[in-house]
């Protein structure tokens, strides 16, 4: 049976997309004002919470993975990974060179963390399919049994 702990690089890799987000979204709140192309109702408040929204989806996905769900637990974690991937919506916003490094850092940084957590739930859910056998004869992918 899948625990969250039998694949012991997922909360690493989780804790790690956490963090990168925390760091890009606090860049972000504090310094709203500067990054360019973002919609003048936003606030800093509104990151905070923004970000509070999208952690919660992560740690549902977690508690739904613990529980003995990890299909529908990493199905989550994947969606709480592409969150983090939506990051790069700021070059749509404004033009690369519009930003400072510092934001490219956080930016950058959140969005690779959240494509390796993304890269992980999926290779997870497919080894779980592959290790499933067929539900036509009981046999194994591989044609052993």
């Amino acid at each position: 049976m899948f625990t969250p702990g039998s694949h012991s690089t997922l909360p690493v890799s989780l804790l790690v997309y956490g963090a990168a987000s925390l760091v890009h979204f606090i860049h972000n709140a504090e310094l709203i004002a500067h990054y360019p192309g973002l919609p003048t109702s936003w606030t800093r408040e509104g990151v905070y919470l923004a970000w509070l929204g999208m952690t919660a989806v992560g740690v549902c996905g977690w508690w739904v993975l613990s529980r003995g769900y990890p299909v529908a637990g990493l199905l989550v974690l994947a969606g709480y990974a592409l969150l983090g991937l939506d990051s790069l919506g700021h070059y749509a916003l404004a033009p690369f060179s519009a930003h400072s490094t510092a934001m490219h850092v956080t930016i950058l940084l959140e969005v690779a963390a959240g494509a390796s957590v993304l890269v992980l739930a999926l290779r997870l859910i497919v080894a779980r399919a592959d290790a499933r056998p067929l539900n036509t004869g009981g046999r194994p992918r591989d044609g052993r049994g």
